[in-house]
C-alpha cells in the first residue's frame, strides 16, 4: 500500500490528490492549518495533521508527528497568490512576508524534516506555477507571486541535489485549474490537474530528478 503524504490538504489541489490517492488504495497523511480542514481529511479516511507552514512553532513541529513513516510520495501543495497586480505595483510589506513565507519559507521548513521519512526511490512534487519560470514569462501580471514561484523552484532544485540518494523531486505546473485560486475561468478541472500529475508521479525516472514539468507531463523550461 502506496503511503502518500501531502503538504496542504483540505481545499482544491491538495484535496483532489487526497481523494484520487485514497481511491486508488493508498494510505494517505495530510495536513491542515484548520480544525476544519483535519475533519474533511479524516472524513475522506486520511490521517490529519494539522500544520501552518507559514507559522515557525507549527512548521517546526512536523518531524515528530511524521516519526516512523516511509513515504512514497511527498506533495507540498501549500501556497497562496497574494495581491493580483497587473503590473509593476509595489507590494506591501505585508503581503510580501505573507507570501513568501508561505511559499518559499514553508517549503524551505518542511522539506529538510522530510529526509528520515522518504522511503527508498521515493517521488517528491513541490507544487510551482508556469508563472514562475524566467524563460516562457510572457507578462509581469502578479509579480509577488511570479517572484515566489521563481524562488521555490530553486528551492526544489537545491533539494532535488541534496536529496538525490533518496527521492526523485521535481516542480509542477498544475495548470491552470478551476479552484478557489484559479477561479472559474481557468482551463482545467481539478481531476485532470491531479490525474496527469499522479501520472508523472508514476513514471518518474531517476534522470528526471530535478525538473520541471507540466501536469501532463511536458518539461518546463526554468
Amino acid at each position: 500500500m502506496a503511503q502518500t503524504l501531502i503538504i496542504g490538504a483540505s481545499r482544491g489541489i491538495g484535496l483532489e490528490f487526497v481523494r484520487q490517492c485514497r481511491a486508488a488504495g493508498g494510505k494517505v497523511v495530510g495536513t491542515a492549518r484548520s480544525e476544519a480542514g483535519l475533519a474533511l481529511l479524516q472524513a475522506e479516511g486520511a490521517t490529519a495533521i494539522k500544520l501552518d507552514v507559514a507559522d515557525t512553532a507549527s512548521a517546526s513541529g512536523l518531524a515528530w508527528q511524521i516519526d516512523g513513516y516511509q513515504f512514497d510520495q511527498v506533495l507540498f501543495v501549500a501556497g497562496v497568490f497574494g495581491p493580483r497586480s497587473a503590473g509593476l505595483q509595489t507590494p506591501t510589506e505585508a503581503d510580501f512576508d505573507a507570501v513568501m513565507h508561505a511559499n518559499v519559507l514553508g517549503p524551505m521548513r518542511v522539506l529538510p524534516q522530510l529526509v528520515d521519512a522518504l522511503a527508498p526511490g521515493a517521488k517528491l512534487g513541490v507544487l510551482s506555477s508556469r508563472m514562475g519560470s524566467l524563460a516562457l514569462r510572457e507578462n509581469s501580471s502578479g509579480w509577488l507571486y511570479r517572484a515566489s514561484k521563481a524562488a521555490v523552484n530553486s528551492v526544489l532544485k537545491d533539494a532535488s541535489i541534496a536529496l538525490r540518494e533518496r527521492a526523485i523531486c521535481i516542480s509542477f505546473h498544475p495548470g491552470w485549474v478551476r479552484t478557489e485560486m484559479g477561479g472559474e475561468g481557468a482551463d482545467i478541472d481539478v481531476r485532470t490537474s491531479v490525474a496527469g500529475m499522479r501520472a508523472v508521479l508514476a513514471g518518474l525516472k531517476p534522470a528526471d530528478n530535478g525538473s520541471f514539468f507540466n501536469y501532463d507531463g511536458q518539461p518546463l523550461a526554468w
